[in-house]
C-alpha cells in the first residue's frame, strides 16, 4: 500500500496523486508540489489516503510544502499577469496576421515559464512570435495547439441542458463518443441535438450507453414477429427506457397495440423468414402469455382508519 494525496492543478483538470511527504493534508488546502516544469501550485481534492501499489505510477513527485499566505499571494499575482500577457499576446497575434486564436495564458508558479494555448483550424509557423514574447517577457515561452473540447473545457460554460459543461466541472478527461451511440439511443441525428457547445458530439452520449446496449441485447428489433397474448403480429416500434413495443397485429394492423417486453414471444428476431413448419398457437394458449396487471391505488389511510372506529363503534374525530 502506498500513502498518496490527490491534488488538481486546475478547475475541472484532472487529479493527480502525489506523496505527502509525512505531512496531514485536506481537501481544499492549497499545496505547493514538485513537477516535472517545476514548483506548481494546486489544490487537495483528496485527502492522506492508503492505496494498492498498482493504482500509482512510481515514483511519485512529493508535496513540498502547504501553501503559505505568500505563496497565494505570488498565485494572485501571476493570476494578473497572465491577463496582461494575453492582451499583449492577441496583439502580437495580428501584428504578424497568425490565423490563431488565443484561449488562455497560465504561468508557472515560479513566473519563468509562459504557456499560452491556442486553437487553429490547421498549422501555425509561430516561430517569429515566439521570439517577440520572449523579448517582452523575458521568460520561456511555450504556444501549444489545442482542439476544440479541450477549448470548451478551459473556458467553461453552460450546456444544452442550462447546466455548466461536464468537461469544465467534473470530467478529468475525454472519453470517445460515436454517432452510433446516437442512433442505438434512437436520438434525432440532427448535429444541433446531439452536439455540444464546442461541435462535437456531446460527451454526455457517454453516460448511459451501457444500459441502453444492454437493453438492445433484450429487446426485439423492428420488424420482428412476436407472439402477445392478443394475436401474432409484428413489432412497429420499441421503445427501449419504458421496455415496450408497439406490434402490428395480423387482425388487426391499422392500429398497433402496446406490450411490454415480457408479455411477448419472440418468433423471429429481426427481418427474415419465419421458422419453417411455423404455425400461430391457438388464441387460448396464446392468452396464457403473461399479462401485465395495473396496480392498484393505495388505500387513503385516513378513510382505513376512519372504516375501523366505525366498526369499533367510535365515531371519528371532526376535522379541525
Amino acid at each position: 500500500m502506498t500513502e498518496i494525496i490527490g491534488v488538481r492543478f486546475k478547475s475541472g483538470g484532472k487529479q493527480y496523486y502525489f506523496d505527502p511527504n509525512g505531512q496531514a493534508v485536506a481537501p481544499g488546502q492549497g499545496v505547493i508540489i514538485e513537477t516535472s516544469r517545476g514548483l506548481e501550485y494546486g489544490e487537495c481534492t483528496q485527502g492522506n489516503t492508503m492505496v494498492e501499489d498498482e493504482a500509482v505510477v512510481q515514483p511519485l513527485r512529493p508535496l513540498v510544502r502547504l501553501a503559505t499566505e505568500k505563496d497565494l499571494d505570488t498565485v494572485a499575482k501571476n493570476r494578473e499577469k497572465e491577463a496582461r500577457a494575453f492582451s499583449i499576446c492577441q496583439e502580437k497575434i495580428a501584428a504578424h496576421g497568425l490565423d490563431m486564436k488565443l484561449v488562455e495564458v497560465e504561468y508557472n508558479f515560479e513566473g519563468n515559464k509562459i504557456l499560452f494555448f491556442f486553437t487553429s483550424e490547421g498549422r501555425v509557423d509561430f516561430r517569429a512570435l515566439v521570439k517577440d514574447l520572449a523579448g517582452v517577457f523575458h521568460a520561456r515561452i511555450e504556444l501549444r495547439q489545442i482542439g476544440v473540447r479541450d477549448e470548451a473545457k478551459m473556458l467553461g460554460g453552460l450546456g444544452i441542458c442550462g447546466k455548466p459543461f461536464c468537461c469544465a466541472t467534473f470530467l478529468d478527461e475525454f472519453q470517445p463518443v460515436s454517432i452510433k451511440m446516437a442512433k442505438t439511443q434512437n436520438l434525432s441525428l440532427n448535429p444541433t441535438k446531439i452536439s455540444g457547445t464546442c461541435g462535437r458530439l456531446m460527451c454526455c452520449l457517454k453516460y448511459e450507453q451501457e444500459a441502453y446496449e444492454d437493453a438492445v441485447r433484450r429487446m426485439p428489433k423492428n420488424e420482428s414477429f412476436v407472439e402477445t397474448p392478443e394475436g401474432v403480429g409484428t413489432v412497429s416500434q420499441v421503445n427501449l427506457l419504458k421496455e415496450t413495443v408497439k406490434v402490428r397485429l395480423e387482425e388487426q394492423p391499422e392500429a398497433p397495440k402496446c406490450f411490454h417486453n415480457c408479455e411477448i414471444c419472440v418468433v423471429r428476431n429481426g427481418k427474415g423468414k419465419l421458422p419453417e413448419g411455423y404455425v400461430p398457437p391457438p388464441p387460448e394458449e396464446l392468452a396464457k402469455l403473461r399479462k401485465i396487471t395495473p396496480v392498484e391505488e393505495p388505500r387513503s389511510l385516513v378513510g382505513s382508519v376512519d372504516a375501523a372506529l366505525s366498526g369499533l363503534g367510535v365515531a371519528p374525530a371532526e376535522p379541525e
